[in-house]
């Protein structure tokens, strides 16, 4: 894998990771009363988050083929259990670290199997 595939593929990362911070600002927005100060707060980061992640996507999708992008956002769920734990003090249980880890291999899988599709081509 060449160094600028691995540097798109940490961006998709980071990206991703900006994307699931999105549910984070619609949780907390929940919390509070239906279009108070916070609650148009929290849904107005919602929004730049959006149109930030949106923007990068477009960006990494001119990079990596879409099955590869589309692959890796599966790991979205494994952001979801690190910020639960963070902000919302939601427990890791077993079930949640299994699922995680099955995420991650599938991504890591998929990534090997492009890699290995790319030594074959002529």
């Amino acid at each position: 894998m060449t160094k600028s595939k691995l540097k798109v593929l940490f961006l998709l990362h980071l990206m991703l990771m900006i994307y699931s911070l999105s549910g984070i600002c619609s949780k907390k927005a929940a919390e509070v009363p239906f279009l108070s100060l916070k609650f148009c707060l929290y849904y107005g980061i919602v929004i730049l988050l959006l149109a930030f992640y949106a923007i990068g996507w477009q960006q990494i999708i001119k990079r990596l083929p879409l099955t590869m992008a589309f692959a890796n956002k599966a790991v979205t769920v494994v952001w979801g259990i690190v910020w639960g734990a963070l902000f919302f003090h939601e427990k890791i249980t077993l079930g949640k670290l299994l699922g995680a880890a099955i995420v991650i291999a599938g991504v890591v899988l998929y990534v090997l199997s492009d890699k290995q599709e790319e030594s074959h081509d002529p």
